[in-house]
C-alpha cells in the first residue's frame, strides 16, 4: 500500500514573516537594500506558483494550494518552546524590540552582530520559529510525507544566549528540540544538514553534548576567517560529553565550491554517517547562500546540485524529511535552487550536474574530516576491520613516516655515502633520528646542494576490509636522489633535510610541516650553512617543507651565498616572502627561483585569481602533471639548467670582478 507516495509535500509561507525590515536610515537602504531583504520568501513563493506547484493566483498564502502542495499553517512558537533551546534573557531581550522607540531600534541594530530590528521583528522571528516546528510536526504525523519551511528571519546563528547572522531565534534547533520532546516513542534521533555557506554556530551550540541530534556543516571556513569568523566551525570541533562525534564540520578552505565538491563530500562523508546513524528524521537548515550568484557566500551550487544533495537526504529516515529556509541573499538564486528542491521533494528525479569532479583542496578537506571522524563513525574507516587511529593501542606500532625515512637513511649512506649531521633538541623522537644527512667533506665543498622534503610518498593497493596497504603492489616515491646523483656528479656537496609530518610519541596538535621546516631551516643555516667553505648555496625544497626555504630567506641575509631556490610543491599552498632584512629581497627571489605547481593548483584558478601569481610567491610556474613527485619528474631538467645558469651567470660576474 502506497502511504508515503500519496501523500503531499507541506509548506509553511506566511506574508507577516515579510514585515520584519531593516529601518531606512539613509538613501542607500532604498537603493541597495540589506541582503537579508523581505522579498526572500515572496520570490520563492512566487516561483513555485509560476511553475505550477502551488495554485494562488494572488500569492498570499491561499489555503487550497492544489493537488501537489498542501499548505501547514504557520503559528507562533510559544515561549515554552523557544526556551528549549534560549535563555529566558534572551527571549526577553527579542520580545523587548516589539515596543522600542525608533531610536532605539536603530541603536540596538548598530551594537548587534549583524542583525536588524523593528517593531515586528519579534513577531516574524515567532512565526518564522513556529513555522519550522509546524512543518516537522505535519511529517512526523504523516499529514505530508515531507515538508518546505520558506520563512525568516533565519535561525542557524542564533545561539541560546545571542542572536547574530540576521537570526533571531534558531528556529531549526527549537524544531529539533521539541520534536524529540514532544515525539519519545517515534523520534528518538535527528540529522540537521546545514548547507548554508556559514557555519550553523547556533545550532551546533544547541546541540554540542546531546547523542540525539547528529549535526552536520558544510561550510567555507577558511582558517575561521569567513562568518561566523570563529574557530568554531573547524573541523575538530566534534562536540562533548556524550555528544562527543555527533558534530561534524566539513570546512572548505576557500571559496568557489561548486556541485563537484558537495556531491564529493556528500558521497564521503554526508551519507555514509548518515546511514549509520539511522535517524527518525531529517532536517535540512538549506541556505541557498553557496549557490551559483550569491555574491555574499562566493560559491557555485547549481540548483540541480542542491536537487542531488536533497535526493540522497530524502533517502534516510524513511523520507521524513524537512526544509527549513536559512540563508540566500541572491533573489534569482535561492528562488531556482527553492524550486529544484521542492521538486524532488514532490517525488522529480535530480538533475544532471556538468562537473564530477571536484578540487584538489575539497579532496584534502574531505580526507582530515574522514581522519577525524573515523574515531566515532566505523563507516568511515577504510575497512570495517581497519585500525581506529584514535585508539590508544597505536603506542604499540611504528610509524609508517619513521619507517620509510629509516629505509631513506640506510639507502642514502649505502648509495651516495651520506652521514649524518647531528641537531640539538629538547625532547627525542624516532622522527628526529637520522633528519638531516650531509656528505663527508661538505664543509669543504664550494657548492652545496640543500634538499629539503617530507617523508618519500607511498603508492600502493588498500585492503577494503582490513585498510592495510597490500606491500606486494605498493612502492616508495623519493625524489630527492635525483638531484643527489646530479649533484655528487657536479662534485657538489649534498645536505638533505628531512621534515616529518608529526612528532612520534609527541603532542603533535600544534605541530605543522611548515613550522617544522621553517624552524629546521634556520637552525640549520645558523648552525651550519654559515660555517661551511661554500660560496654557493642551491635550494631544492619538496611538498610543503618548501616553506621553510621560503621563510629562511625572508629572515637571513642569505643573498651572498644562495644561487638558486628550486620548489616543486603540487598543490601545496604557496608561501610568500615575509621579510625583516630589506625591501628588495622580494625581487631577488623572484629572479633566484623557480615555483612549479600541479596545474589544478588553485593560483591558476581564473575565477578566484584573475592575474598570475605575485613576485612574492617567486616564479611560479604551472607543470602539466599533479603532485610533487611527478612535477620533479617532469621538470627535472628545467630546474637543472636554472641552476646552472645561475652558476654560470655568478661565476662570469666573479671573474669580470
Amino acid at each position: 500500500m502506497l502511504n508515503y507516495a500519496l501523500l503531499k509535500t507541506g509548506i509553511c509561507y506566511d506574508v507577516r514573516m515579510r514585515y520584519h525590515a531593516k529601518i531606512v536610515t539613509s538613501p542607500s537602504d532604498y537603493t541597495d537594500p540589506h541582503p537579508e531583504d523581505p522579498r526572500r520568501i515572496f520570490r520563492i513563493y512566487k516561483i513555485l506558483a509560476e511553475n505550477g506547484l502551488i495554485n494562488d493566483p494572488s500569492l498570499c498564502g491561499a489555503e487550497n494550494i492544489g493537488n501537489l502542495m498542501q499548505k501547514v499553517p504557520v503559528r507562533e512558537a510559544t515561549d515554552e518552546e523557544i526556551l528549549e533551546i534560549h535563555s529566558k534573557e534572551h527571549l526577553d531581550y527579542i520580545v523587548s524590540t516589539s515596543h522600542m522607540s525608533r531610536q532605539d531600534l536603530v541603536s540596538a541594530t548598530t551594537k548587534s552582530d549583524s542583525v536588524y530590528f523593528n517593531n515586528e521583528s519579534y513577531q516574524s522571528a515567532r512565526l518564522s520559529c513556529g513555522g519550522a516546528i509546524e512543518i516537522c510536526k505535519a511529517v512526523v504525523e504523516n499529514q505530508v510525507k515531507n515538508g518546505l519551511a520558506v520563512v525568516r528571519p533565519p535561525g542557524h546563528h542564533a545561539e541560546p544566549d545571542v542572536p547574530g547572522g540576521f537570526c533571531l531565534f534558531s528556529n531549526v534547533a527549537v524544531a529539533a528540540k521539541n520534536i524529540l520532546k514532544n515525539y519519545p516513542e517515534k523520534i528518538k534521533k535527528i540529522l540537521i544538514l546545514d548547507w548554508d555557506v556559514h557555519h550553523g554556530n547556533g545550532t551546533q551550540k544547541s546541540f554540542w553534548n546531546d547523542p540525539n541530534v547528529l549535526y552536520i556543516s558544510l561550510h567555507r571556513y577558511e582558517d575561521g576567517k569567513f562568518y561566523p569568523a570563529t574557530n568554531f566551525g573547524g573541523p575538530d570541533k566534534v562536540g562533548d560529553g556524550a555528544g562527543e562525534g555527533f558534530n561534524v564540520n566539513i570546512p572548505w578552505t576557500k571559496p568557489g565550491m561548486g556541485d563537484s565538491d558537495y556531491l564529493y563530500a556528500f558521497n564521503q562523508i554526508v551519507m555514509p554517517i548518515g546511514l549509520e546513524f539511522n535517524p527518525d528524521f531529517v532536517i535540512i537548515s538549506s541556505g541557498f547562500d553557496a549557490a551559483e550568484g550569491d555574491m555574499l557566500g562566493g560559491c557555485l551550487v547549481s540548483p540541480d546540485g542542491y536537487s542531488q544533495m536533497t535526493y540522497m537526504l530524502k533517502s534516510l529516515a524513511a523520507g521524513n524529511l524537512a526544509v527549513v529556509l536559512e540563508g540566500g541573499y541572491n533573489l534569482d538564486s535561492i528562488a531556482k535552487s527553492a524550486l529544484a528542491v521542492t521538486k524532488i521533494l514532490l517525488g522529480d528525479a535530480p538533475g544532471r550536474i556538468s562537473n564530477t569532479l571536484p578540487k584538489s583542496e575539497t579532496i584534502k578537506t574531505v580526507r582530515d574530516i574522514i581522519k577525524i571522524q573515523s574515531r566515532y563513525w566505523k563507516s568511515l574507516l577504510p575497512g570495517y576491520g581497519s585500525i581506529n587511529m584514535g585508539e590508544n593501542t597505536l603506542k604499540n606500532y611504528d610509524y609508517l613516516h619513521d619507517a620509510l625515512r629509516g629505509n631513506q637513511v640506510r639507502k642514502y649512506m649505502s648509495n651516495y655515502s651520506l652521514v649524518n649531521l647531528p641537531i640539538i633538541r629538547e625532547k627525542g623522537s624516532p622522527s628526529y633520528n637520522d633528519q638531516i644527512l650531509c656528505s663527508a667533506d661538505i664543509h669543504k665543498k664550494g657548492t652545496v646542494v640543500v634538499i629539503v622534503h617530507d617523508s618519500p610518498e607511498v603508492w600502493g593497493s588498500i585492503d577494503p576490509v582490513l585498510g592495510t596497504l597490500d606491500n606486494s603492489q605498493s612502492i616508495v616515491v623519493d625524489g630527492s636522489p635525483r638531484f643527489i646523483e646530479w649533484a655528487q656528479k657536479n662534485d657538489y656537496g649534498v645536505l638533505d633535510i628531512n621534515i616529518p609530518r608529526s612528532i612520534t610519541g609527541h603532542n603533535s596538535d600544534n605541530y605543522s610541516v611548515a613550522n617544522g621546516s621553517q624552524d629546521t631551516c634556520l637552525y640549520v643555516w645558523d648552525n651550519y650553512i654559515q660555517c661551511f667553505d661554500a660560496t654557493k648555496i642551491i635550494f631544492v625544497g619538496i611538498n610543503e617543507a618548501y616553506s621553510g626555504i621560503v621563510h629562511l630567506v625572508g629572515h637571513r641575509e642569505t643573498r651572498e651565498k644562495v644561487s638558486a631556490c628550486i620548489s616543486f610543491i603540487g598543490d601545496c599552498q604557496l608561501r610568500s616572502i615575509v621579510t625583516i632584512i630589506d625591501e628588495y629581497i622580494t625581487d631577488w627571489y623572484y629572479h633566484s627561483s623557480l615555483v612549479f605547481t600541479s596545474r589544478y593548483h588553485p593560483c591558476w584558478d581564473k575565477s578566484l585569481n584573475p592575474k598570475r601569481p605575485r613576485r612574492k610567491f617567486g616564479r611560479v610556474i604551472m607543470a602539466d602533471q599533479c603532485g610533487s613527485n611527478r612535477i620533479l619528474e617532469e621538470r627535472f631538467q628545467e630546474a637543472v639548467e636554472f641552476i646552472e645558469e645561475a652558476l654560470e651567470s655568478e661565476s662570469e660576474e666573479s671573474d669580470s670582478g
